[in-house]
């Protein structure tokens, strides 16, 4: 497994301060992210013969959304309607279409009912719904088109000890009606949607599970952890059939985000060591 550096394509400046989320477009050609400067920069992606020294090109930013009063953690995008879902730290969901000149289009959690929101994402049997992790330990489903709660799904968290019950990251399966959260007490819990009941859990690592991603195809699940390690897990039987060993540790913190790519057999992951890994 040869280790070698990529230079980067392209360098988008937007924000003020950190970049903490990101979200592709499905055909590839636009990206958002949402900093926390608290606004959602919308950008075209240059083609990949630009040369990386050129001069700024203006038509890069196709948009800057202002709506959250606060860090945005997380984003989701769906092809279908070009939507975007973002999660604040200041308690909010928001619904966005890129189409719009006014693109937020509904607010969730305005009283902070639930908490604050940790993550978020696009029911993947049903579009029309989202699932939303919270701080306290809650995953509640969201009907789009109403802007009301579906299902309220409970894990059984620790009530002595409520730190523990922390989602950090909630994914949805793409084809069956399942939840998967990744806890900062090292836990993986599986959701039924329709119940609202665990179906499954597991002690994953060794530390705090920061990162889900599940494969295109629905077989594989990938966990990322502060322990430093990235592990793919057979969603059927539930088991670890590979564990990798590529972060190292800054600050206690490791591994921030895995993904899959969309129809290649790469994975890759993102730490806290500054690196962005890519494996085949």
């Amino acid at each position: 497994s040869a280790s070698f550096d990529v230079e980067p394509v392209y360098t988008f400046r937007g924000h003020i301060g950190p970049v903490l989320s990101l979200a592709m477009t499905s055909s590839g050609e636009q990206c958002f992210s949402g900093g926390i400067d608290s606004t959602i920069q919308w950008w075209n992606i240059p083609s990949s013969n630009v040369d990386p020294y050129d001069t700024y090109d203006s038509s890069v930013m196709a948009g800057s959304w202002v709506g959250h009063t606060d860090a945005v953690w997380g984003l989701a995008y769906s092809g279908i309607k070009n939507r975007l879902l973002s999660c604040s730290a200041d308690g909010t969901v928001k619904l966005w279409n890129a189409a719009e000149k006014e693109p937020c289009i509904s607010t969730f959690n305005t009283n902070k009912e639930h908490g604050i929101p940790t993550s978020v994402d696009f029911n993947g049997c049903d579009p029309a719904h989202m699932v939303v992790s919270f701080n306290g330990g809650d995953v509640v489903v969201y009907d789009l088109e109403t802007s009301q709660i579906a299902l309220v799904l409970k894990g059984q968290g620790d009530s002595t000890l409520p730190c523990l019950n922390h989602i950090n990251r909630v994914v949805s399966h793409p084809t069956l009606p399942v939840t998967i959260t990744a806890h900062e007490d090292r836990n993986i819990k599986f959701f039924d949607n329709k119940s609202g009941k665990v179906i499954h859990a597991m002690v994953a690592h060794l530390d705090a599970v920061t990162s889900l991603a599940v494969d295109p195809n629905g077989i594989y699940l990938i966990s990322g952890s502060h322990d430093c390690s990235l592990r793919l897990w057979n969603l059927d039987s539930k088991t670890c059939v590979q564990e990798i060993t590529a972060h190292r540790k800054k600050s206690e913190e490791a591994i921030y985000d895995v993904t899959f790519h969309p129809s290649k057999a790469y994975i890759a992951s993102a730490g806290a060591d500054a690196l962005a890994r890519v494996y085949v």
